[in-house]
């Protein structure tokens, strides 16, 4: 037998006023000194994980996410969804929707990781497949990156 949980978190689409509110935090916060976030991105048996660290104090904005995923949140982070936020502490596990941009405030150091099914073979192609804003990532502007692409 399985127990069926309801699900108290998760990160739901958002409409497009929530949508232009995080792109109006992003243009401020872009005016403020920008942290290294390092990026270590792994392709593996068709999914690809992305996993950033922000460091305790740093506000950071996401691309608009266009695909359904996963988020794995390891740490005590605030996440602003436009007209809502969620408090996480710990170890989170979550489904996230697509058509999603939401903002990040890191009360202690968070490891972020995003997973999705993708038939991928390189950084670029999946970056490109889960957001248009691909050249907004840091991953490709001023990032650390560390990849691993397995080919399985």
């Amino acid at each position: 037998m399985h127990d069926v949980m309801e699900l108290n978190n998760s990160i739901p689409a958002m409409s497009s006023f929530a949508i232009d509110r995080i792109s109006q935090l992003e243009a401020a916060a872009l005016r403020l000194p920008q942290s290294d976030v390092p990026t270590a991105h792994l392709i593996h048996a068709g999914m690809y994980a992305r996993t950033i660290k922000v460091s305790a104090g740093v506000i950071l904005t996401g691309a608009l996410i266009k695909i359904a995923t996963i988020i794995v949140i390891h740490g005590d982070v605030i996440v602003h969804l436009g007209d809502t936020t969620l408090e996480l502490t710990g170890y989170n596990v979550l489904p996230a929707s697509s058509n999603r941009k939401q903002a990040f405030y890191a009360q202690s150091d968070v490891h972020m990781t995003m997973i999705f099914t993708s038939d991928a073979r390189d950084v670029y192609a999946a970056e490109e497949e889960f957001t248009d804003e691909a050249d907004k990532l840091i991953s490709r502007n001023a990032g650390t990156n560390h990849i691993v692409v397995t080919r399985e």
